[in-house]
């Protein structure tokens, strides 16, 4: 409650100062949208969900200050400050959910798509790993030794890992559902109302962690996929966990891809098109320390006036943010 007051308090100095305004275009970052939180935090990874309802206030906050243009148009130029709407991993929720909101509200917005669990019933490997360590562990704690895991192993350690955490414990049905992917007759559908569709690898491999062969293939294979069922070119990718380094951003250039997302601050002058700054936001990220949706607190994150005190954490081939 303490750390929530003081960042309460420190959030409406800054945004009552007028300082540190954006300048760049402003492109914000979620992941599954509900239609409610769930009340128990071992059924999912709280941190990748917004409700219909909080992710209406915020892109309400966000439009009345910007412009909502595709990720196409965001690299242009602009006479007035535009942002740009993006969701990870290809959740069905978004589907059910966002969807309706941005059709109604009239927003453009890109999915990042893991290819290979597209139509599946397979789940993201993350949510496999949170599931299963939640089940024995505090929901922070599930979190915590996940985010460990997939930053330091390669896939196929995690994989062996699940697998083993399986064998004790399996994930429900109820669980699985609510986790399932897009399909491919859905992604035709979103494309053909105009929602922007990208890659994010084919099964969510963080690539830093990979060998080059695989980089490669997991790049490339889920481009060929995207287009072969979209029938048009796919220009846009997002690394999975925002994770790169100067091998990974090379083998997204040599795959194809004309612009690739992280979700922090890094931007590599050298490949400004290819480490382009996202901003993830979540059911909690605007709350103040009553729990209520604050103004100023989405303020500084748009901005990032907020990142001062809490810098990223990835290490980009040596190159802290």
């Amino acid at each position: 409650m303490l750390r929530e007051l003081v960042k309460t308090g420190v959030a409406w100095g800054l945004h009552h100062s007028g300082m540190g305004r954006r300048s760049t275009p402003f492109i914000a970052g979620y992941h599954r949208t509900v239609d409610k939180m769930p009340s128990d935090a071992r059924s999912t990874i709280p941190s990748l969900c917004v409700s219909v309802e909080m992710l209406e206030r915020q892109l309400d906050w966000i439009g009345r200050r910007f412009r909502f243009v595709s990720l196409d148009e965001i690299h242009n130029p602009h006479s007035q400050p535009v942002a740009a709407v993006t969701f990870d991993d290809g959740y069905e929720d978004f589907y059910e959910y966002a969807f309706p909101v941005l059709k109604r509200k009239g927003i453009p917005a890109a999915v990042f798509v893991v290819t290979d669990l597209v139509g599946s019933a397979d789940l993201q490997i993350h949510d496999q790993l949170y599931l299963l360590l939640a089940k024995s562990k505090p929901p922070l704690d599930a979190q915590y030794e996940m985010n460990h895991i997939l930053a330091m192993q390669p896939q196929s350690d995690v994989l062996r890992l699940i697998q083993s955490l399986a064998s004790g414990a399996e994930i429900n049905e109820e669980s699985a559902r609510a986790h399932r992917s897009l399909t491919w007759d859905q992604i035709a559908k979103l494309h053909s109302a105009g929602i922007t569709i990208g890659s994010h690898t084919r099964t969510h491999a963080i690539l830093p962690n990979e060998a080059a062969g695989k980089v490669s293939t997991e790049l490339s294979g889920s481009r060929a996929a995207l287009e072969n069922w979209l029938g048009a070119p796919v220009r846009h990718f997002a690394y999975p966990c925002g994770e790169f380094n100067d091998a990974t951003v090379e083998a997204v250039e040599k795959a194809g891809y004309g612009f690739a997302y992280t979700i922090c601050d890094h931007l590599d002058s050298r490949m400004p098109n290819l480490t382009i700054p996202r901003k993830v936001l979540w059911e909690n990220s605007c709350l103040d320390a009553l729990g209520s949706f604050s103004p100023s607190i989405m303020s500084c994150q748009v901005h990032g006036l907020l990142n001062r005190f809490s810098p990223c954490e990835l290490n980009h081939g040596g190159s802290p943010c």
